[in-house]
Order: structure tokens, then C-alpha cells, then sequence
């Protein structure tokens, strides 16, 4: 092969690959966008940056009211707040069950998951969780974009059916965290759940 059709056959490739990207990421976008909204046993809200005042950043409270608008509507009874500590220090899913609590979400219907440092870990503790109260079916609730990754955790953690609410929350940000859940969906999609 000379230097010309070299140099054609890397560019063919480098578009069809950027096309298959684009396309993945719109295919996210699209699934994300789309709730499937059904009574739940429970919701299960992935955690988010905390600011360092100790309240909810713009993202996490949004993924919050979501889920009070699931509860009041009553396709929710419970809610699993998940999360860590976040750089700022702050415990996300305490800090998640104190605005919940604050909005009139009944303490007792709440569970935190403190151990929730990714939306793997999230997802195996909620199945955990969800197991130990008897409870077979779940609503993802997050950024549209993260929706797609965080029910496939969650089924392959044995969890089924799974539905989903995105926040209606979004920024210039979410061009990056969009591109971001490509690898990340591929890689949730042909990792163990052992």
C-alpha cells in the first residue's frame, strides 16, 4: 500500500470511528432522555459533587427534586440515596437524605449507601438493600447521560425490571459527560457482577 491509499485508509477509518462514536453517544442521549416512569419499590439515586458548604451541587439537587416529584406523584414509596466522600469531605448520601428529609421526604423511607464510590458500587449495594426489604423493581434517577450506564449496574446486579427519570437539569458540561459514558457504557456492558 503507498503513502496515498495509506494515508485515505487511516482517514476512512478515523471518520467511521468518529461516526460510530457520535452515534453511540446520541443513542445514550436519546435512551437517557426517554423515561420509563412505572410504580417502583424503591428509587435509586446515584450521588454527585457536594459543595464544600455541605450542600447539594446544581446536578445533585436536581436528580433530588426528581425524585420528590416521583414520590409525591406516588410512583415511589422508598429511595436509596448512594454516594461517598466526595473531595470536599462531605458524605454525599448523608448529605442526599438531609435535603430529602428537608423537603418533606419521610426519614424513614429513605436509605443511605455511604459506600456508593462509583455507579458499579451503587448499584451492587442497592441490590444488596433492595434484597434485604424484599423489593423487586427499581427507578434509576440521574443525569440523562448517566441513565443508560446505571440500569445496566443495576440489572446485572439482578435487578429487574429497572425504569428511569432523568433530572431536568442540564449544562455545557454535559457535552463532555456525554462523550465521557461511551467508554464507560462499553465497559460496564462486559464487566463481571460476580
Amino acid at each position: 500500500m503507498d503513502g496515498r491509499r495509506a494515508r485515505r485508509f487511516a482517514i476512512t477509518t478515523a471518520i467511521a470511528l468518529a461516526a460510530i462514536y457520535c452515534f453511540a453517544a446520541v443513542s445514550i442521549a436519546v435512551f437517557g432522555l426517554r423515561d420509563d416512569i412505572a410504580v417502583a419499590d424503591v428509587a435509586i439515586i446515584p450521588g454527585n459533587t457536594v459543595q464544600r458548604d455541605g450542600t447539594p451541587s446544581a446536578r445533585l439537587a436536581a436528580r433530588l427534586e426528581r425524585a420528590i416529584e416521583l414520590y409525591r406523584e406516588k410512583n415511589i414509596r422508598d429511595i436509596i440515596v448512594s454516594g461517598g466522600i466526595g473531595e470536599e469531605g462531605c458524605n454525599e448520601a448523608a448529605v442526599m437524605k438531609q435535603y430529602l428529609v428537608a423537603h418533606g421526604i419521610p426519614g424513614n423511607h429513605i436509605y443511605p449507601d455511604s459506600n456508593g464510590l462509583t455507579t458499579y458500587h451503587t448499584a451492587r449495594n442497592s441490590a444488596r438493600i433492595m434484597k434485604a426489604h424484599g423489593w423487586r423493581n427499581a427507578m434509576v434517577v440521574s443525569q440523562y447521560f448517566h441513565i443508560p450506564r446505571t440500569m445496566l449496574a443495576v440489572e446485572r446486579s439482578g435487578i429487574s425490571p429497572v425504569y428511569s427519570a432523568h433530572a431536568n437539569y442540564f449544562e455545557l458540561r454535559d457535552i463532555y459527560s456525554l462523550m465521557r459514558e461511551v467508554p464507560g457504557y462499553f465497559d460496564y456492558l462486559f464487566r463481571s457482577y460476580e
